[in-house]
C-alpha cells in the first residue's frame, strides 16, 4: 500500500471511530460505518482490522459493554434500560455478554469493590495537510436519503410515500449547488496533484457515484414495498434507470463516453485537465438552467438526480399549484413537419385586439395550408439558447403545413419531427413534438404570475412533464406557446410545451 494511500485509510479509520463513538446508543452496522468513509463494507472491514487489530463489531461491542459498566456503577438506570440503550435485544443477552467481558454479572456491579474493565476509545494520531477534509465535507453536503432510519411498520403506504416526497423536495433545493461545487473542485488544479489522486478517487468514485448507486437501490427496494395501487408514480422507475445508467458510465452523450470510460478504467488520467473538463462540465446554477459552453459528466449526473426528485414530488406539487383553475386534459403530440407563421407579439400592448384580428385575418387566407393543429397561438422561444442569455421572443400566429408561403411582413419558424442525424444544431428548426395542456376555471388565475416561475399555465404544464419523466429539449430545441382555443381575440386557456418523446 502506497504511503499516501495508507494515510488516507488511517484518516478513514479515525473518521469511522468518531462516527461509532457518536452512535454507541444507536443501531449501526458495518454498512453504516463504511458509508460514512465512502468505502465498501467488506473492504473497510479488512482495513480497520489491519490498522487496529480488531474488527468493527468487536470494537463496538467492547465500547458498549465498557460504557454499560460505567452506567451501572452510576446506578441511575435499570439493567433492562441499559441493555436496550446499548442495542441488546433482551436483558438475558446483555447479561451474558456483560459477564464475558467484565467477569461479573450486571446485578453484581453496585457491590463495593467490584472491578470493571474499561475499554478506551481508540485514537490514531495522524496529520494530513491540504484540501482533503474540505473535499470530503463537500460530499456530505448532498441531501442523502436516510429514510430507512425513520420508517416504522406503523405507517400507511401513503405516509411512507409522503416521506420520500418530502425528502425529494429538500434534495431538489440542496443538491444542485453541491453538484456545482463538485464541478469547481474537479477543475481546481491544486486539488489534482499526484499525491491527491487516491483521496480524490475515493471522493468521486465512492463518495459520489457508489453512494448514489446505493441510494437508488434503496429507493427501489423501499418503493417496491409500497403495494397500495396508484401511490407510487410509475415514472420514477424510468428516472432511476436513467440515473443508474449514467452512474455506470453508460448512456452518456457520445462525446463524453470515452472520457468517462477511461476514468472508470484508470482514474490516474484525471491528472489531465482536458479530461477533468469533460468530466466536470460547467456550473448550471441552482435551477440547472444556466447556459454552459461544455456539458460534462457531472452535469449529466445533476440532471438525472433532479429527474428522480421531479418524478417523486412534482405530481403533488402540480395539484398544489392549481388554485382557482384546474387541468382539463393533457396529451402529447408528435406531428409531421410544419411551419409557424406569425407576427411579433407586442409585449407592451399584448391586449391590442385590433392588431390580433389583422394578423389572424391574413392567416385565414391560407386555409388550404392548414396543419391540422389550427389554433391561434402565442409562440415563444429563445432561439435555442438559455433563458439566462437570450430574451424571450413572442409571435402571434398559427402552425401551417411545411413550406407554406409566408405573407409579406410575417415571420416563419420551421418544425421537424426529429433532430438531424448529428443533433448538434441549436434553435430552429424546432421539434414538432409537444405537450398540449387544456385548463378550465378562472382565466385570470391561469395567467397569475405571483408564486410561479413564469405564469400558472406555464408552470403547471412544465411540471407535469417533469413529473412524468419526459425530456424537455432545453435549451437547444426549447419552445412554448399559449393557445387561444376560442380565437386570438379571447384569452388563452391552453398551453404547449416542447418535449422530446
Amino acid at each position: 500500500m502506497k504511503g499516501v494511500e495508507f494515510l488516507y485509510w488511517l484518516q478513514s479509520v479515525n473518521k469511522a471511530i468518531t462516527f461509532m463513538e457518536r452512535n454507541m446508543t444507536n443501531k449501526i452496522g458495518i454498512e453504516d460505518i463504511s458509508r460514512e468513509v465512502y468505502s465498501s463494507g467488506a473492504h473497510f472491514q479488512r482495513i480497520f482490522h489491519l490498522v487496529t487489530g480488531i474488527t468493527l463489531g468487536e470494537y463496538i461491542r467492547n465500547r458498549r459493554l465498557s460504557l454499560a459498566g460505567r452506567d451501572l456503577r452510576l446506578q441511575k438506570e435499570k439493567i433492562t434500560e441499559i441493555a436496550m440503550k446499548y442495542q441488546y435485544d433482551t436483558p438475558e443477552s446483555f447479561s451474558k455478554a456483560f459477564s464475558r467481558f467484565h467477569g461479573i454479572k450486571p446485578s453484581e456491579v453496585p457491590a463495593k469493590g467490584s472491578r470493571l474493565k474499561f475499554y478506551s476509545p481508540l485514537i490514531i494520531n495522524i496529520s494530513v495537510e491540504g484540501g482533503f477534509d474540505t473535499s470530503f465535507k463537500l460530499i456530505d453536503n448532498f441531501c442523502w436519503n436516510n429514510i430507512d432510519d425513520k420508517i416504522t411498520g406503523t405507517l400507511s403506504d401513503t405516509e411512507k410515500y409522503q416521506m420520500v416526497v418530502d425528502w425529494s423536495r429538500t434534495a431538489r433545493g440542496q443538491n444542485p449547488d453541491v453538484f456545482d461545487s463538485l464541478t469547481d473542485w474537479i477543475l481546481d488544479d491544486p486539488q489534482w496533484t499526484e499525491d491527491k489522486l487516491v483521496e480524490n478517487e475515493q471522493i468521486l468514485m465512492n463518495g459520489v457515484l457508489a453512494r448514489f448507486k446505493e441510494q437508488n437501490a434503496k429507493l427501489r427496494t423501499y418503493l417496491s414495498k409500497i403495494t397500495c395501487p396508484d401511490i407510487v408514480n410509475e415514472a420514477v422507475w424510468g428516472a432511476l434507470d436513467r440515473f443508474d445508467g449514467q452512474l455506470r458510465g453508460k448512456a452518456v452523450d457520445p462525446g463524453l463516453q470515452k472520457a468517462v470510460e477511461d476514468m472508470f478504467r484508470n482514474f490516474s488520467i484525471m491528472k489531465d485537465r482536458r479530461i477533468r473538463e469533460l468530466i466536470a462540465g460547467n456550473r448550471t446554477g441552482s435551477t440547472g438552467t444556466d447556459s454552459v459552453e461544455l456539458y460534462g459528466y457531472i452535469n449529466c449526473l445533476k440532471d438525472c438526480d433532479a429527474g428522480v426528485q421531479w418524478t417523486l414530488f412534482m405530481p403533488q406539487f402540480v395539484r398544489e399549484q392549481q388554485k382557482d383553475f384546474r387541468l382539463k386534459s393533457f396529451t402529447y403530440k408528435a406531428l409531421p413537419a410544419m411551419r409557424f407563421i406569425g407576427k411579433k407579439w407586442l409585449e407592451h400592448d399584448p391586449y391590442d385586439r385590433t392588431r390580433r384580428r389583422e394578423v389572424i385575418k391574413t392567416l385565414d387566407t391560407l386555409a388550404e395550408y392548414q396543419s391540422g393543429f389550427d389554433y391561434d397561438l402565442l409562440f415563444m422561444h429563445h432561439k435555442g439558447k438559455g433563458v439566462d442569455v437570450e430574451p424571450r421572443h413572442g409571435f402571434l400566429g398559427r402552425f401551417m403545413k411545411a413550406d407554406t408561403p409566408v405573407p409579406n411582413g410575417f415571420i416563419s419558424v420551421d418544425f421537424v419531427p426529429q433532430r438531424d442525424a448529428e443533433g448538434t444544431d441549436f434553435g430552429p428548426p424546432y421539434l414538432s413534438q409537444f405537450s398540449f395542456a387544456v385548463f378550465t376555471g378562472d382565466v385570470a388565475a391561469m395567467h397569475r404570475t405571483d408564486g410561479y416561475d413564469s405564469d400558472a399555465m406555464y408552470d403547471v404544464t412544465r411540471n407535469i412533464i417533469l413529473g412524468q419523466g419526459v425530456q424537455i429539449p432545453y435549451p437547444d430545441k426549447y419552445w412554448t406557446a399559449e393557445v387561444f382555443l376560442n380565437g386570438a381575440e379571447n384569452d388563452g386557456t391552453a398551453y404547449l410545451f416542447s418535449v422530446e418523446l
